[in-house]
């Protein structure tokens, strides 16, 4: 059987064809190569680097065809701008190639290997108490129209925003949040950050999103959340001061005139630490304590 189907093989292969061979590191280099093109697509398709890049095809079309014409003085031009033009993209890219490295670093690609976050001993990085006291202070500011932006820390500190406000010490609550937005108070314009269970800074200034998609109908406070959840890992509550609707900003995207339930679901599934006991540190105590049994 072996021997026809390889003389039938013979017949429609030609011996002049190449079929190379495929190890399990060729597979793995074709899947890593695969999902870097598939992270720079969108990258790109979810910032205005598409517009930026467009012109940088229009260049590079514009030295192609003079090439084609042998057009030799465009040419050297092009040559001699290489260097230069590549601390360009890098200095024009700086903002959209810092995101690209932030969402890479977010991502986890060896899970539960080793522990990086040490800001607590227990499984979650905020208490229930807290967690009510967002959504009930979140919903009676809507009631009654008083606008709030509400930023709640997860892995990615924001010790650079959080220097931009007042530092603050204070337990979360209704109380004290409906306090700190209320009309006419120093401390009501800008965003507050939430670490764990406290307040550690208000008035903060967050970066501005660029996103041309968000509805004209937000303002300012919208545009925030939004550009602050794009550049980090943080979940942030939005109070419209005009509709009194509260909205969730994650991972640069908006959930707008969102319910109670919804809030509360969104925050705890948040605040479960996304980052475990690892496998390694498991491995050095079961070790620890051998040696010390033998000891």
């Amino acid at each position: 059987m072996n021997t026809v189907l390889t003389q039938v093989l013979k017949r429609f292969v030609s011996e002049s064809w190449y079929f190379p061979q495929i190890r399990v590191v060729d597979a793995v280099e074709i899947l890593i190569i695969t999902f870097l093109f598939y992270q720079i697509i969108l990258w790109i398709k979810n910032t205005k680097a598409w517009m930026l890049l467009r012109g940088i095809l229009v260049v590079a079309l514009f030295i192609l065809v003079a090439a084609v014409f042998k057009m030799y003085t465009i040419l050297w031009i092009a040559q001699n701008s290489l260097p230069v033009m590549a601390t360009a993209v890098v200095i024009i890219f700086q903002p959209e190639l810092r995101r690209a490295l932030e969402k890479l670093g977010e991502k986890q690609f060896v899970p539960n290997m080793v522990t990086l976050d040490k800001r607590g001993k227990d499984n979650v990085r905020f208490s229930q108490k807290t967690i009510d006291g967002i959504v009930e202070a979140s919903f009676a500011m809507g009631a009654v129209k008083t606008g709030a932006l509400i930023v709640v820390e997860q892995a990615i500190m924001l010790t650079e925003y959080e220097s931009t406000g007042i530092a603050l010490d204070c337990i979360v609550s209704p109380q004290v949040l409906i306090n700190i937005f209320e009309h006419n108070t120093p401390l009501h314009d800008g965003a507050i950050i939430v670490r764990g269970d406290r307040i550690v800074s208000a008035t903060c200034y967050l970066p501005l999103s660029d996103n041309m998609g968000i509805s004209k109908e937000l303002g300012t406070r919208h545009r925030a959340a939004v550009g602050m959840s794009e550049v980090s890992d943080a979940l942030i509550v939005t109070v419209s001061e005009e509709t009194g609707y509260v909205s969730v900003a994650m991972g640069g995207q908006l959930v707008r005139n969102v319910t109670p339930e919804y809030l509360k679901k969104r925050l705890e599934s948040i605040s479960k630490k996304s980052v475990e006991i690892g496998r390694l540190k498991k491995i050095w105590k079961g070790w620890r304590s051998h040696e010390k049994g033998v000891d």
